[in-house]
């Protein structure tokens, strides 16, 4: 069967999010959205995981669902057990800062984790708890807690908090974790990077590159995620990410990476933008006041890469890139994605045509075109066929998307063509 999963989120627990970051309200996004299987996030929590051993029961093995629903059981969204967790640490003469996101295959595996961390370090603060502990030292935690636990670093080529950051990462997955890079097979490549900007880095042909949202507000959802075609179960969907087999591991959703917040160079309090090009020109400082620029994801990846740009690696995964649906609604009216008029547009397509990622990647859109206005069609058309402008984001500031003017857009498609 096929599985759209985001398994990277947050609750209401951690900093910066929704207060609607709660079980029920992400079942009910993720219905609309079309996602099968959505990650718990913050199992490390204490109240979080009291939620969730109050309110989900389990489904398939490894996989939950929530209680006393009034809808076929089928339909309900299934949950698996994640988390992130930030180590902060001195590694080499370098302060590092990595996020790891972990996978967990029972609530009894999740209390042996919590435990072993919370006599380590402060896991109640923060739905993404802070510990001063080297990666390759949870990693070892981790698996001797709980042998079928999943490791994956989080939003690799993030500048501030990743494996490969500018300003405090590693050169290789080996450098990170030493002897305990052998359980990694995977890594999360974050909303400003899609899989095309890795496959040239062959330090990574080793691992799976997944996608996920790291949504802190339910409407986030999906904006990232990974689509397989397995059974439903936790070893199901861990075994097909390990394996990296095509028949069971089909693609990922991606944000287009020029969207994402920090794909250019940059200095937001200078209003600077650069490509990595430009920003050599500059020895990598901000032309407006001299400090350092926010080295982002395209200049990382580029640096990391040991082959020409464009390789593409036998046997990859492959990708799609979209621009959610309320994006296109609003850039279709002219109003902002917070409009009323926006939220009755997404609504009334939901209820016609099905979850968000049926309207995105399957639905017919001369079909859609009789029932909704001609512009949220065009707009469809051409986020699936790459017709967009962006102005890429930087330093914090998300990109920019155009989908409407005429221009020409001189964006190079690097997804290949799935439609």
């Amino acid at each position: 069967m096929e599985i759209i999963a985001d398994f990277h989120i947050h609750s209401k627990y951690s900093r910066a999010t929704s207060k609607d970051m709660e079980l029920e309200p992400l079942d009910r996004w993720a219905r609309m959205k079309g996602i099968q299987v959505l990650g718990t996030g913050d199992f490390t929590h204490p109240l979080w995981f009291d939620n969730l051993k109050n309110k989900l029961e389990p489904a398939e093995p490894g996989v939950f669902v929530l209680k006393d629903q009034k809808i076929e059981r089928s339909k309900k969204t299934r949950f698996i057990l994640t988390c992130e967790i930030s180590c902060i640490y001195t590694k080499g003469g370098k302060v590092r800062k990595i996020h790891i996101v972990v996978f967990a295959p029972s609530l009894e595996d999740v209390a042996k984790i919590n435990k072993e961390l919370g006599a380590i370090g402060n896991i109640r603060s923060d739905g993404r708890p802070i510990l001063g502990l080297d990666a390759k030292k949870l990693a070892e935690i981790i698996l001797n807690a709980a042998p079928d636990a999943f490791i994956v670093p989080a939003h690799i080529y993030t500048p501030w908090f990743s494996l490969f950051s500018s300003r405090s990462g590693f050169n290789s997955i080996e450098e990170c974790f030493e002897e305990y890079a052998k359980y990694i097979y995977a890594g999360e490549i974050g909303l400003s990077s899609d899989p095309a900007m890795s496959w040239a880095n062959s330090g990574l042909d080793n691992i799976a590159l997944i996608s996920s949202s790291d949504a802190h507000s339910p409407a986030k959802l999906g904006r990232e995620a990974t689509v397989f075609d397995t059974e439903m179960s936790y070893k199901s969907l861990v075994e097909a990410v390990k394996a990296k087999d095509p028949k069971r591991f089909l693609y990922t959703i991606e944000f287009y990476p020029e969207e994402g917040k920090y794909h250019y160079d940059g200095h937001r309090s200078c209003d600077v933008s650069l490509s990595p090009r430009e920003s050599k020109k500059y020895n990598n400082l901000c032309p407006v006041c001299g400090k350092p620029l926010t080295i982002g994801v395209l200049n990382r990846a580029e640096e990391l890469a040991d082959r020409e740009k464009g390789f593409k690696p036998e046997g990859r995964i492959p990708f799609k890139s979209l621009v959610p649906l309320q994006e296109i609604i609003a850039g279709s009216f002219g109003v902002g994605t917070a409009s009323k008029k926006v939220g009755s547009a997404y609504d009334q397509m939901i209820r016609e045509f099905g979850p968000e990622f049926d309207i995105l990647l399957k639905r017919d859109v001369e079909e859609m075109a009789k029932s909704v206005p001609s512009r949220i069609a065009e707009g469809i058309s051409r986020v699936r066929s790459g017709q967009l402008n962006i102005k890429p984001g930087y330093d914090g500031v998300f990109g920019k998307i155009d989908i409407f003017s005429e221009e020409k857009n001189n964006k190079i498609i690097r997804q290949e063509t799935l439609f």
